[in-house]
């Protein structure tokens, strides 16, 4: 029943019956609106938890080979923003809503990670007010701890040596005797190892522009000119050549090399436009002892010519891609690129990956069943690679030779008849061809147990360099890009073997002015043995 038609039994004064009236009246469309309000925050709730939801099969349901890997990093940092967008959006609602029971549920957060045991801790100890029971007035006796870890950090904090050389004079022999000057690797500079440290980290591993360093210092009140950062990475480019050139002379020393390529923008001044370049990389097989080791090498073209001034008179097992630059290396009659005698030819060894990834296109494309057919029987090699991971040379010689090679055999055959019933010039025949043209090269790793399945691991130290280029765009001259393979050089190499890049530049570039040329190779991005 209305509350108003009740009030009209009541047997109240008018003004009073008339204020009575009034309040009921505001509460009735107070309560109207508030439904009103409840209503929309529930639809909204709706549509969020629905599009929660949508996003959340986007993301996690990704096929891995979907995107390449850049763009697959970029996705998946992009959606994990919007669910937590999306999150704390239906939080908010949730607890403005009068539908909503006070205390819920916390939300579950899977997958957070212990904070590592290695960082500082500041201790902040949160004591009761009293130490007195609140309801009986006893005191209160400590029965444990509850302790909760949150990460910080301090942005970069720039600070000044003072180094003080005391003058003496000796009044006899009228000298004047001081302690030397520190040796430095930029003599006469400003900037300590440390600052030095900071600007190559930021440009070649954090992939900053020199502006955004500039300004990153300007925040501190620290004026650096990009001249004299220019001037400085310049410098130090040429100091660190030579563990650069090192490190060249290490890979070549192996009997078999990863090698890839991928294009760079250089700047061409007389056009104001930009021309392609490349960053040539090598890799060591990881399944070979010794320390890990990737050399960068800056060219301004992709002509196969680079690649033979850069491996010279070596010959041993190169794995590649399909790109006809390297063919020249596999040849009989291969010729010195200076001297010009034959050399022994190169033995090729061809990427399982890029064989596969012409049937995963294939299938993506139209659900074919030969490309499935034929992702299956790869998988099947893969998996060998999966158990043999932690095995011995040997042991994993055996086990290819068990297992591998006779599923390489079966897929071998398999292709060749299919071939024999595909119309040609189809995208199946494509993919199929380029299998069977490059098997000897394919199937060559299975009849040892120390040569490589595919070229990834190369491929995965050149993707910080795809990241990178986004945001320097452009290599500004052929030395500047000669340069930073120099440091990207020293810095993957670091990466590979486990260690701080940072930590360890810093601490070359102490040792570097002073130290003898004849142990070099105790300054190289190697993991000591203890």
């Amino acid at each position: 029943m209305n509350p108003l038609t009740e009030l009209d039994q009541l047997n109240l004064e008018p003004a009073a019956k008339n204020q009575v009236a009034a309040l009921l009246q505001a509460l009735l469309d107070q309560v109207a609106q508030d439904a009103k309000t409840i209503e929309s925050k529930d639809l909204k709730i709706g549509a969020l938890t629905y599009e929660l939801a949508y996003y959340k099969r986007i993301r996690f349901s990704t096929q891995s080979e979907a995107l390449t890997a850049l763009q697959r990093d970029v996705f998946e940092e992009t959606f994990d923003t919007d669910i937590a967008a999306i999150e704390a959006e239906v939080e908010q609602l949730q607890d403005h809503s009068a539908s909503t029971p006070a205390t819920r549920p916390k939300r579950p957060r899977a997958g957070r990670q212990p904070l590592p045991p290695h960082l500082p801790r500041i201790e902040h100890r949160h004591e009761p007010e009293f130490c007195t029971c609140g309801q009986c007035g006893k005191d209160l006796v400590k029965i444990g701890e509850d302790v909760t870890e949150q990460l910080d950090v301090e942005p970069a904090k720039f600070f000044v040596h003072r180094h003080i050389r005391p003058q003496y004079a000796c009044r006899t022999c009228e000298t004047i005797t001081a302690a030397p000057i520190p040796p430095a690797v930029i003599d006469g500079g400003m900037a300590a190892v440390g600052l030095l440290t900071w600007l190559l980290i930021g440009k070649f591993l954090d992939h900053l522009p020199l502006y955004r360093l500039e300004q990153i210092a300007a925040r501190s009140g620290v004026i650096l000119s990009r001249s004299t950062l220019a001037d400085w990475v310049g410098r130090l480019g040429v100091a660190l050549q030579p563990l650069a050139d090192r490190l060249a002379w290490h890979l070549l020393q192996r009997d078999s090399v990863h090698a890839d390529e991928t294009p760079v923008s250089q700047l061409d001044p007389g056009n104001g436009k930009t021309k392609k370049a490349y960053l040539w990389a090598y890799r060591s097989n990881d399944l070979q002892p010794g320390p890990k080791i990737i050399v960068f090498d800056y060219q301004a073209g992709r002509s196969g010519r680079h690649a033979q001034n850069f491996l010279q008179d070596w010959h041993g097992h190169l794995l590649v891609d399909d790109y006809s630059g390297y063919k020249a290396l596999f040849a009989a009659a291969r010729a010195h690129p200076e001297t010009q005698f034959l050399l022994e030819p190169c033995v090729e060894l061809a990427c399982w990956a890029h064989a596969r990834r012409k049937f995963f296109d294939l299938y993506q494309a139209n659900q074919s069943p030969i490309a499935q057919e034929a992702l299956n029987r790869i998988a099947v090699i893969y998996a060998v690679e999966a158990d043999a991971r932690e095995l011995t040379a040997p042991e994993r010689q055996a086990l290819r030779a068990e297992t591998s090679v006779p599923a390489l055999t079966a897929l071998h055959a398999w292709l060749n008849q299919t071939r024999l019933r595909t119309a040609p010039n189809t995208a199946t025949a494509k993919a199929i061809d380029y299998t069977l043209k490059r098997w000897p090269a394919l199937s060559r790793y299975a009849e040892t147990g120390d040569l490589p399945i595919d070229n990834n691991p190369v491929e995965n130290a050149i993707r910080p360099i795809a990241l990178g280029k986004k945001n320097w765009l452009f290599a500004g001259s052929e030395r500047a890009g000669q340069r930073a393979a120099v440091i990207q050089t020293l810095l993957g190499t670091a990466k590979l073997n486990g260690l701080d890049p940072a930590a360890w530049l810093k601490e070359t570039l102490e040792k570097l002015p002073t130290w003898p040329n004849s142990r070099i190779d105790e300054l190289l991005p190697f993991r000591r043995l203890e």
